[in-house]
């Protein structure tokens, strides 16, 4: 069958009408696109680590198919892998549910916890997906700028200027994407005062990064184990264990709210993959040294991005503490104009002068409700890091 001119135009529904893929997608797909043109493109714009699935969870994932675990799994998870989660977290399996990538974790969760008009708190920069999954929820995200002198991260003064009647959660991200900002045990410890002068709104904690810190890192249930009953922690294997592809994620949360995102995900994907499921369960049951050594690569990228950012008159960027991002200032760059004669307005105009003069993809920092700023990923390779720095000094140096 071929698709001919249609009399009606296809009417995308409310809920959906002002999302579209991310820009971090939309970045990434592009300079794939050029690179298949035979383009000498770069893109360090892709949160996702550089190496291999470990063998041994490879290895789970191939003997659970020989032993025929092929077949429908349970729409919250399957029990080994709950319990597995459960037993880490200090809970008990009806506290878990699994899901296809954290994404659709926070999916389910604002599918199954928001009516029309409800607000969910977010500090500002946060990762792109967090306003258009509360949108199609029927929530609205109320952005709380946290700028680098305040280290990207929220304070308690804004925290308690932010809620109103309508509010219904704070979204967290620690350590963050983009900033690489974590929350401390006190600073999470000032926020709980002020949630717990608020009784209706309730916690989500992102701790998708938890294994990715280079300082002692802190969940919201550790710091605040007195609000446990309105506190949804979400995790996965994505980042940690290089299992993007394997969309495996979870929440761990009170049994009502577990049990209203499980009826979500019933009528949406069922259960995540058996298979995945499967992997999922060897690499957090297995030998967790990887995930330090993992670490200590990644701090040492870290640190040699950050220094050679700060090297550059035009760019500067602080220390993040943990993932694998550095949310660097283009401020200075901005004003400038390029060698062809067009003014940098815009963080946006700065990585599309990037991209279109060096071949270097990054992430505009706007793309984060955080103008001014940009985006780049040191989950890479070291030869690919070094080239895409090279890259973009030289942008930064056509500047005049």
């Amino acid at each position: 069958m071929k698709y001919v001119a249609q009399h009606q135009t296809f009417q995308r529904a409310d809920r959906i009408a002002s999302i579209a893929v991310s820009e971090i997608v939309q970045i990434s797909e592009a300079a794939a696109q050029l690179r298949a043109e035979g383009k000498d493109v770069l893109s360090l714009a892709t949160g996702e680590p550089d190496f291999l699935t470990p063998a041994h969870i490879c290895e789970a994932a191939t003997a659970a198919m020989v032993a025929g675990q092929t077949r429908y799994p349970p729409t919250a998870g399957t029990a080994a892998l709950r319990d597995a989660i459960a037993l880490k977290a200090g809970v008990t399996r009806a506290n878990v549910i699994i899901s296809t990538g954290a994404k659709q974790v926070l999916s389910n969760l604002f599918l199954a916890a928001l009516n029309d008009g409800d607000e969910v708190i977010c500090p500002a920069p946060y990762w792109t997906s967090y306003r258009d999954i509360v949108g199609f929820a029927g929530g609205f995200v109320v952005e709380v700028a946290c700028s680098g002198e305040k280290g990207f991260k929220l304070t308690p003064e804004q925290l308690e200027q932010a809620i109103t009647p309508k509010t219904r959660w704070l979204l967290l991200n620690s350590p963050s994407n983009p900033s690489g900002a974590m929350y401390s045990h006190a600073e999470l410890e000032a926020l709980g005062a002020v949630l717990r002068r608020h009784p209706h709104v309730w916690l989500a904690s992102d701790e998708i990064y938890q294994h990715i810190s280079y300082k002692p890192f802190t969940s919201v249930t550790d710091a605040l184990p007195d609000l446990d009953d309105r506190t949804l922690v979400i995790n996965g294997v994505s980042k940690a264990y290089s299992m993007t592809g394997w969309r495996i994620g979870w929440a761990i949360g009170p049994r009502a709210v577990i049990e209203a995102m499980q009826d979500v995900q019933g009528q949406s994907t069922s259960g995540a993959c058996s298979i995945s499921q499967a992997a999922a369960l060897a690499a957090v049951s297995g030998n967790q040294d990887l995930l330090v050594e993992r670490a200590a690569v990644f701090q040492d990228r870290r640190d040699r991005v950050v220094r050679a950012i700060n090297e550059d008159p035009l760019l500067s960027c602080a220390c993040p503490d943990g993932a694998f991002y550095v949310f660097a200032s283009c401020e200075k760059a901005l004003g400038k104009r390029s060698p062809g004669g067009t003014v940098l307005e815009s963080d946006s105009d700065f990585c599309r002068f990037v991209l279109e003069s060096e071949g270097l993809a990054l992430v505009p920092g706007s793309a984060f409700s955080m103008p001014g700023h940009f985006r780049l990923s040191y989950a890479y390779s070291d030869a690919e890091l070094a080239d895409g720095i090279a890259r973009l000094r030289s942008a930064t140096a056509k500047l005049v």
